[in-house]
């Protein structure tokens, strides 16, 4: 019962997607008999609508997209995991080895993510989902044969890292489009941060589960578990039926909608200055995600179950940020958010890597988790709202091609690893990722000012 007299609503949405049936439970100041009143009928100030958060689930695909989007990242987190301990293993515990598979992956979505932007517009995206979970399974089944029998080699993983970035390249852009095919404007930000959440679930679970699962059945057989996930993924992309609409522009070659989305992206001042602000954080603040294994050796001594833990604490925080981030639905001065939580998150790197011992560490991780997560959720937000409709798939296969340079971080700070040592690699790039983010701030009003 709140000071008002009333007991907060009770969300039936969340059971009754469908149905306008949130209940208000209120009960009177002055006695204590209760009544229930239709919520449609009186909106009493003070009451907590618990639903907020979950507001986008009420969309049945929307909810098999989520579903889709769990399944797809678990995968995901697992088999990073799985394959960051099978290269130590294969290379003798090399930094720059786990940097130089990074940039196989990540390399390809730079190359294809224009064409995959462009094919994101002209066909259903639900069809190119389709088709990359089921290209991954069969990937990571091959992976999992060939170490199964001992026949793996470096130069194998990196030629199927190479295939996995392509397939992520296809994915990801239509993954994110969507969503804002199914859900309105005015809960872009709250599906988006949700769908975040699930990504950020499996940053908990997968990485802890399969470090775990090595242990058990070695790397192999989680690369087997891997491969079955990724279908139950394709699977519950199919079950969404929405009818996408038509694109009048569907009859221009494949070159044409590229050169018009890159036109149209960078002669927008909003967009420009939320791509420079995607590239930034890509650049510097993400080379942890390729050197955590190895800081966790250098660093603290653990083995696969410790680095699974670091991991799954790390996805605790984003988890917390993207279900924080849902539930504060229109945020205000997003420019200045986004730009302090940028920077923040450069601090927090930077003192995290200077950490010799389990507990301190936790703290840091948990944080880097939060702000790491709701930047990106903000960005890619913004990115889609700032956007023609038509044009939601190439302007955001822009964004996936600076994920896609990834490795222009991870090579170098990899290299630098090997030289000094992880933990001041990870320092440096932390401290460059605050110290931009402070510089453009200073210089683009664009940016600060967007709300």
């Amino acid at each position: 019962m709140n000071r008002n007299g009333r007991v907060p609503r009770f969300p039936l949405q969340i059971f009754y997607p469908h149905k306008e049936c949130d209940l208000a439970i209120t009960a009177k100041a002055n006695n204590t008999e209760d009544s229930v009143t239709d919520a449609s009928h009186k909106k009493p100030s003070g009451t907590l609508r618990l639903s907020t958060i979950l507001d986008s689930l009420s969309y049945r695909d929307f909810r098999w997209i989520w579903i889709g989007s769990f399944v797809s990242f678990m995968a995901m987190n697992m088999q990073m995991i799985t394959r960051s301990w099978l290269i130590l293993r294969v290379t003798g515990d090399s930094p720059l080895a786990l940097t130089l598979v990074t940039l196989t992956f990540a390399l390809p979505m730079t190359v294809i993510a224009p064409f995959a932007g462009a094919l994101s517009d002209r066909f259903s995206r639900k069809k190119l989902i389709f088709i990359s979970q089921i290209g991954n399974a069969v990937l990571t089944l091959t992976l999992g044969i060939l170490d199964f029998t001992g026949a793996v080699t470096f130069f194998y993983i990196m030629i199927i890292g190479v295939f996995n970035g392509s397939l992520m390249a296809v994915n990801m852009p239509s993954r994110q489009v969507i969503i804002s095919d199914i859900v309105p404007d005015d809960k872009l930000m709250n599906a988006i941060s949700l769908n975040n959440s699930s990504m950020n679930l499996t940053r908990v679970a997968g990485p802890a589960l399969a470090g775990f699962l090595i242990l058990l059945v070695d790397t192999a057989g989680v690369f087997f578990m891997v491969s079955a996930i990724y279908v139950f993924s394709a699977i519950s992309i199919a079950m969404v039926n929405y009818s996408p609409a038509r694109n009048d522009d569907a009859k221009k070659s494949v070159t044409a909608d590229i050169r018009d989305g890159l036109t149209y992206a960078f002669s927008e001042p909003t967009l420009r200055a939320l791509f420079i602000m995607t590239f930034i954080p890509v650049l510097f603040g993400f080379s942890y995600y390729a050197l955590i294994p190895a800081w966790a050796r250098e660093a603290l001594n653990i083995q696969s179950d410790g680095l699974g833990i670091l991991l799954m604490i790390m996805g605790v925080g984003a988890t917390v940020g993207t279900i924080g981030l849902a539930a504060l639905g229109n945020l205000r001065r997003r420019g200045i958010v986004m730009l302090s939580t940028s920077a923040a998150w450069g601090i927090a790197l930077a003192i995290f890597s200077q950490m010799s011992s389990f507990p301190l560490a936790v703290p840091f991780l948990l944080f880097i988790g939060l702000t790491s997560s709701v930047y990106m959720s903000m960005n890619m937000t913004m990115i889609q709202l700032n956007s023609d409709q038509k044009m939601r798939g190439r302007v955001m296969s822009i964004s996936m091609m600076t994920f896609g340079m990834m490795p222009l971080s991870a090579v170098p700070f990899g290299t630098i690893a090997q030289k000094i040592g992880t933990p001041d690699a990870l320092m440096i790039s932390g401290i460059l990722l605050a110290s931009f983010t402070v510089l453009f701030a200073m210089f683009n009003r664009t940016f600060r000012e967007i709300n």
